[in-house]
């Protein structure tokens, strides 16, 4: 690959970034009536109206406005909208009863569901440590570790190991079934892994150390599948596979079926889950100073499945899902698991130097960028056809925020400018 076609992408995605993205959620979704943020706009940018405030969005937010503020974007503007959010979050979301955060609010700050789930919780680590590390508040590092002394007290499993996920206000664990007490998920754990990167790049406390460790192995050991190490999406509370089912409490995914089951509930993986463990756990072994090299065999798996089996090498991007095997069930194309595998395919370039790597890199480039993102409005359409044509046109609900497409362009960013310098550097050898 050339310098040229780097710096093509490069540019792509800060004019995308600079002049796009950042402006659309600038001037809308800061709530100067209530607090905290609007996170509900239209195939256009107008706001629904929608009456919520989510911790997960809120959290999100927070995070995205932190982290370009952190990679110097903004000139000190992001710095305050997130300092806004946490404002929101920490006067209104926080239980001063039980602790941590309702997972539910409407716009005003009134609590719609107090119920505290883990999946939320991590976002609130991940989003209050970039923020303290961004702007050196230090609400957000006191809260993110007040959360993980929540999770570390009410949440693991000192029988096998990992986080029960879904908890009532007081911290009681939820019942069976739908209501998910007595699941594990990859997407929880997953999280909780890129959290405690970030919290203890921020604390630098060794407890942190020793708990990101523990779900590093939890995730490359029981979580990530045996033979192929792809995602496993659900499990029982002992490990075993379980049918991959629809939460009261859902997240990520939307298109069960009515009684809330899919299909091949029991061997299914997503290419953009798995593309984005394998990008999160070289950042977490890099904060940790851990050698990749220790765990090439799995980073290799996660990223070749992908490019095997998830890219459309036809009409560009990466497919939703499909077998541990390689069948490929869902060929729609979901704006997260493309900026994720942006993120992912960058790192496995730059790590491996496999040509298909970058080859795979352009196929989603090219179709995140020629149909995705609406230049107009500025932000990504949520769900699109094989071929790229909109099936949901919305552009932000508390499911579809800014936090995968902004994080995508800034981090793919910081991914070619080092591969540029990489090439630069090459020519003097």
């Amino acid at each position: 690959m050339n310098i040229e076609q780097l710096t093509q992408y490069r540019q792509e995605a800060h004019h995308h970034l600079t002049q796009e993205l950042l402006p659309f959620w600038e001037k809308r979704c800061v709530d100067r009536e209530n607090g905290g943020f609007i996170t509900h706009f239209d195939k256009d940018g107008n706001d629904t109206g929608e009456d919520e405030k989510s911790l997960i969005a809120q959290t999100r937010s927070i995070y995205t406005f932190s982290s370009v503020h952190r990679a110097g974007y903004g000139e000190g503007q992001f710095a305050n909208m997130a300092r806004h959010g946490v404002d929101f979050l920490l006067n209104k979301m926080w239980d001063p009863e039980h602790g941590g955060f309702y997972w539910l609010m409407d716009r005003r700050g009134n609590v719609k569901i107090d119920e505290k789930i883990v999946y939320g919780h991590s976002f609130a680590i991940y989003s209050l440590s970039e923020y303290t590390l961004a702007t050196g508040d230090p609400r957000g590092l006191e809260y993110a570790q007040k959360v993980f002394d929540l999770l570390q007290k009410y949440a693991v499993d000192t029988y096998y190991g990992g986080y029960f996920e879904m908890f009532q206000r007081d911290w009681t664990l939820k019942g069976p079934g739908s209501a998910g007490g007595d699941r594990k998920t990859l997407d929880a754990h997953m999280h909780l892994m890129e959290a405690f990167t970030t919290l203890y790049e921020c604390s630098g406390q060794e407890v942190h150390r020793r708990k990101l460790l523990e779900v590093i192995q939890l995730l490359t050991t029981r979580i990530m599948h045996p033979d192929y190490g792809t995602g496993i999406p659900q499990f029982w509370a002992d490990w075993r596979v379980a049918p991959q089912i629809k939460f009261d409490i859902v997240w990520g995914w939307d298109r069960f079926t009515e009684d809330g089951t899919k299909s091949a509930a029991e061997d299914n993986t997503s290419y953009g889950h798995n593309v984005e463990f394998a990008w999160l756990l070289m950042h977490a072994l890099d904060i940790l100073g851990i050698p990749h090299e220790d765990f090439r065999t799995q980073l290799l798996q996660s990223f070749n499945h992908a490019v095997e089996y998830g890219i459309d090498w036809e009409y560009g991007g990466v497919f939703v899902e499909g077998s541990h095997a390689g069948e490929v069930y869902d060929r729609e194309k979901e704006f997260w698991q493309q900026a994720e595998v942006l993120i992912g395919l960058l790192d496995a370039y730059r790590v491996y130097e496999d040509e298909r790597f970058l080859e795979a890199y352009h196929a989603v480039h090219r179709f995140v960028f020629d149909h995705v993102i609406d230049h107009q409005v500025g932000e990504w359409k949520p769900l699109l056809t094989r071929q790229g044509e909109p099936i949901w046109t919305h552009m932000s609900h508390s499911w579809k925020i800014n936090y995968h497409s902004v994080r995508a362009m800034v981090q793919s960013i910081v991914r070619l400018d080092k591969l540029v310098e990489k090439e630069r550097m090459s020519k003097f050898v």
